[in-house]
């Protein structure tokens, strides 16, 4: 069964370019040109991907996104945006987009990135090894971390994170004071056939450090400059000297 786009995107002419080249890869393309129709037919409707264009009429893309994913739509969007709009970039990604492809672009980088973002998205070709059953929870210092239920506590609070920085924790609580490259986290977390660049990993890990910072004594994640990230836990410290 051929997979199900949804493309909201108000400019006729790349519209039908964008809908003609899905087609001629093998999806069924469903088209909206008005934001809130666009955000209705999302909620209503299941599809495997939604391309999603931030300048819309009626509800702008932002609008759409958030509202989706607070709604509990949880179906992979790839947002496009102009090509000097970082700060667009960054507030999709962390709205929870879980890619971004920048105007003007080519067939070729379109249909590789909507290719790669399903196949992360649905399993197929996954980096990302899902943790053993036995692995009930990771705990450190005042972190828990429940792998099987994706949900993560920080002494008595739970922390509310999307998918990604779930996964982005989890890959830093693995090895707590080990530094991870960027590449490390993108293979692992995104998948080796990811395209999108390094700002994604460094997004998700100030989001999740802000998320942190309702106990900063006990867990923090520090920079490593030109190199990547460590999981920092202060007790893990403590709890690593020798008995006497």
């Amino acid at each position: 069964m051929a997979r199900k786009l949804l493309v909201i995107e108000d400019e006729p002419t790349l519209s039908r370019l964008i809908s003609y080249n899905l087609s001629q890869d093998g999806y069924e393309v469903v088209l909206e040109e008005h934001g809130t129709g666009g955000y209705e037919r999302a909620r209503r409707e299941s599809f495997d991907l939604i391309l999603l264009d931030l300048m819309l009429p009626g509800m702008n893309g932002i609008e759409i996104l958030e509202k989706l994913r607070v709604s509990g739509v949880k179906t992979p969007i790839v947002i496009l945006t102009a090509k000097n709009a970082e700060e667009d970039i960054v507030l999709g990604l962390k709205l929870g987009a879980d890619d971004y492809i920048t105007k003007p672009f080519g067939v070729s980088e379109m249909l590789a990135r909507v290719g790669a973002v399903i196949r992360r998205t649905s399993g197929e070709e996954s980096e990302y090894t899902a943790p053993a059953s036995s692995e009930s929870k990771i705990s450190l210092g005042a972190l828990t971390i429940y792998p099987d239920k994706y949900e993560v506590m920080l002494g008595q609070q739970a922390i509310n994170l999307r998918p990604k920085e779930f996964e982005v924790l989890l890959y830093l609580a693995r090895k707590p004071g080990v530094v991870m490259t960027r590449d490390d986290l993108m293979n692992a977390v995104w998948g080796f056939d990811y395209i999108g660049g390094q700002r994604t990993v460094d997004v998700h890990v100030s989001s999740l450090r802000k998320k942190l910072e309702l106990d900063p004594g006990s867990v923090h994640i520090d920079s490593i400059r030109g190199v990547g990230y460590k999981l920092v836990v202060a007790q893990a410290k403590a709890d690593s000297r020798p008995s006497l």
